[in-house]
């Protein structure tokens, strides 16, 4: 892959640098990348595109609804433009001996997928994607990003720290003059807002890769079916022979580089996707960890609410048995006041019984006696007359003892 995409950078270098006005190019036709697979209506300004076409710098590509497309660049990227998609390539320069270049594209809106190559290998600054809130600068990744209206979501996919293929470990610098964000995890991302910094790095969601993997729906069904996918692949063939013949490679050396080329790209997709698989075995490891892990802290819950019912219930019994107690104790008071004053009113009643009869034969006397009381007044004053009488008589006696 590598010498075919070196000689399509010869070619463009050669057409660039003839003296001749006709073959000469121009900055706004200089060559970026070639279209790999394409779904549905994509568009530039001036054409419609279609398999094997090629991308020119400067140029803005527009993909319909339910459309899509992959574009080869001469350094190894790719880049997949989603569906309702609009992405201009404003930068380009590659020196295929040194690997030195610079990469810069420009979404405006829609959703761009990007796997790097070698620019980014040699300088992983070098690819940088800008977008409506800020700019994303790609570290030897695999990124996606989606831009909608004031908002821009983007996804680190991979490689992992400890990848199979030995790749540098990826990550995107998500940033603004407000604040930056490093995604350094595979599958994670973040959201950066018009006049705001950038989010935190967050593990997405299920329903956040779905919104993700939409974008790209179209082109990955392109993929799938075997008739568009032989087609692209012939349409592609016959460009890059074209351009061999033209550098002045033999029909055995094309055949051979275009089969060196299949082998590597066939290897890369396994180690892909051996990378991928690795990558599902240890998130489904690290699932069953922490469902264990939930589980073990489930039931040391389970046993402490166990063990602090028991307590409750203990203490219950304990409170219980002394508000039984208690009540005992009060209901036993109770009933000896009662008793007390059940004698008591026992009591009383007797009394006053005692009282009530006393007191009735008293008021008859009363009225029965009203009438001998003047009687005994008068016996008494007939017995006080008697005794003075009684007296005169003695002191007469007296004075008759004492003449005598």
């Amino acid at each position: 892959m590598k010498k075919i995409i070196t000689a399509l950078f010869a070619l463009a270098f050669l057409l660039s640098s003839n003296v001749n006005a006709e073959e000469k190019l121009t900055i706004e036709k200089q060559l970026v990348g070639i279209v790999g697979a394409i779904s549905g209506t994509v568009k530039t300004e001036t054409r419609e595109l279609k398999a094997g076409d090629k991308i020119y710098l400067n140029e803005t590509i527009y993909s319909a609804a339910g459309s899509g497309t992959q574009i080869l660049l001469l350094d190894q990227s790719t880049f997949t433009v989603g569906e309702d998609s609009e992405v201009v390539m404003d930068t380009f320069v590659f020196d295929p001996n040194t690997n030195d270049g610079k990469i810069v594209a420009s979404v405006k809106q829609g959703s761009l997928k990007v796997i790097s190559g070698l620019i980014s290998k040699k300088n992983p600054d070098s690819l940088t994607v800008e977008v409506p809130e800020g700019t994303l600068g790609s570290r030897g990744t695999e990124f996606q990003t989606i831009v909608s209206k004031g908002r821009t979501d983007t996804l680190l996919i991979g490689p992992g720290k400890n990848n199979s293929l030995g790749m540098r470990p990826g990550a995107v610098l998500v940033g603004n003059n407000l604040g930056q964000t490093l995604l350094d995890n595979p599958y994670s991302m973040t959201s950066m807002t018009k006049g705001k910094a950038p989010g935190q790095a967050k593990k997405i969601t299920k329903n956040q890769l779905k919104k993700f993997n939409k974008k790209m729906k179209a082109l990955r069904v392109a993929k799938l079916s075997p008739d568009e996918a032989k087609k692209g692949r012939k349409v592609l063939r016959k460009e890059l022979k074209k351009e061999l013949k033209s550098l002045g490679f033999e029909k055995e050396e094309i055949k051979t580089i275009i089969k060196e080329n299949i082998k590597k790209d066939k290897e890369k997709k396994v180690a892909i996707k051996k990378e991928r698989a690795e990558e599902r075995k240890k998130a489904k490891a690290e699932k069953k960890k922490n469902k264990k892990k939930k589980a073990k802290a489930e039931n040391k819950k389970g046993k402490k609410k166990k063990a602090t019912k028991k307590k409750g219930k203990k203490k219950k019994a304990k409170v219980e048995k002394k508000k039984g107690k208690k009540k005992k104790a009060t209901k036993k008071k109770a009933t000896k006041k009662k008793a007390t004053k059940k004698k008591a009113v026992k009591k009383k009643p007797a009394k006053k019984k005692k009282k009530a009869v006393k007191k009735k034969p008293k008021k008859k006397k009363k009225v029965v006696k009203k009438k001998p009381k003047k009687k005994r007044k008068v016996v008494k004053k007939k017995r006080i007359v008697k005794k003075k009488k009684a007296a005169k008589k003695r002191k007469a006696k007296k004075k008759r003892r004492r003449k005598k």
